[in-house]
């Protein structure tokens, strides 16, 4: 399997103004929730002074309307931020060339390609699903024992590492429709679900290797509050609350703003240079198909799709008695 880690740091770093805005996003959702919480937690246990079951449900319920919101924010905010980015990715894996002004040149890409949000949204979700049902039948640990030998030793964690990994994959996809403007929205996801089936091994296996690497660090990084939490035990419980909620906070926005980014460039950068000199057939089709009770729908939504104008297509002459 070969890596392409080097090269996607690369364009990481080439692409830095877009990690910055995302960075910044992932600040504001932080803030959010500390803000959100700290209210909670202050009206709760401070102002009212509600204990027991009681206090447990109101904090739950004040979780799931969170939740909720996030959600909401994440879909029509971090989404196109995310698409954006991954847009610009694309450009400079395939040119090795950074825009001029990446910034705007990553919004126009989203913005030519997907007419509102939402549109982007349901191509997303289609595309999830068709990954998953993928990588549920054939990313079994022992087919990926065979081809990242240490995963023999951790069966357990690569159970477990296989959906996080998966989750990076529709990125992938993405980029491959901004590469392909000529083609139409589902017919280049279509194309590009096809490629992730002729290239799933070394995409799937690099992105596991920097997952079950992560938990490492996520392992030592429990350690540390462990001993944190016995230094705050002294402290009163808003106090020692507080301090919870900013290091999760930092937490949050480390991983967001910049672990998250880099996972999600190494995911793009492995797929596309992988298959770029392959094709979509019909054989691959077929193995999707045989794999993923969903891809039908796409290919449907491909083959009803009109085909897009071409942009060096020459004007049409006016008729007569047409105002030209």
């Amino acid at each position: 399997m070969v890596l392409h880690f080097g090269k996607a740091t690369s364009v990481f770093l080439k692409t830095l103004p877009w990690v910055a805005v995302r960075f910044a996003v992932g600040v504001a959702f932080a803030l959010l929730a500390v803000i959100w919480f700290g209210l909670v937690l202050w009206i709760l246990f401070g102002s009212i002074g509600v204990s027991g079951l009681i206090g447990v449900a109101l904090l739950l319920l004040a979780t799931v309307v969170f939740g909720g919101l996030v959600t909401l924010l994440r879909r029509y905010v971090l989404y196109l931020v995310t698409a954006g980015h991954i847009a610009v990715i694309a450009h400079v894996v395939d040119t090795g060339e950074v825009p001029d002004d990446q910034l705007q040149f990553g919004k126009q890409q989203v913005a030519d390609r997907f007419v509102e949000a939402s549109a982007l949204f349901a191509v997303d979700q289609v595309v999830k699903t068709v990954i998953k049902q993928f990588n549920k039948a054939v990313a079994s640990i022992g087919r990926m024992a065979d081809f990242v030998p240490a995963l023999r030793q951790l069966m357990g964690i690569a159970t477990q590492a296989i959906g996080l990994a998966a989750s990076y994959i529709d990125q992938a996809i993405l980029a491959h429709m901004f590469l392909h403007e000529e083609k139409g929205t589902w017919t280049a996801a279509r194309d590009g679900v096809v490629l992730y089936g002729k290239t799933w091994k070394p995409v799937l296996g690099s992105t596991l290797l920097i997952v079950i690497g992560m938990q490492g660090l996520a392992l030592a990084f429990v350690g540390v509050l462990a001993v944190v939490s016995g230094a705050l035990g002294g402290f009163g419980t808003i106090v020692e609350a507080a301090v919870w909620l900013v290091v999760g906070g930092v937490v949050a926005v480390g991983y967001f703003g910049v672990v998250s980014p880099w996972i999600k460039t190494v995911v793009i950068t492995t797929y596309l240079v992988e298959a770029e000199d392959k094709v979509p057939d019909s054989e691959t089709m077929d193995y999707i198909a045989d794999r993923s009770s969903e891809f039908s729908d796409l290919v449907k939504k491909a083959e009803d799709e009109p085909e897009p104008p071409r942009s060096d297509a020459p004007a049409e002459e006016p008729t007569a008695g047409t105002p030209s």
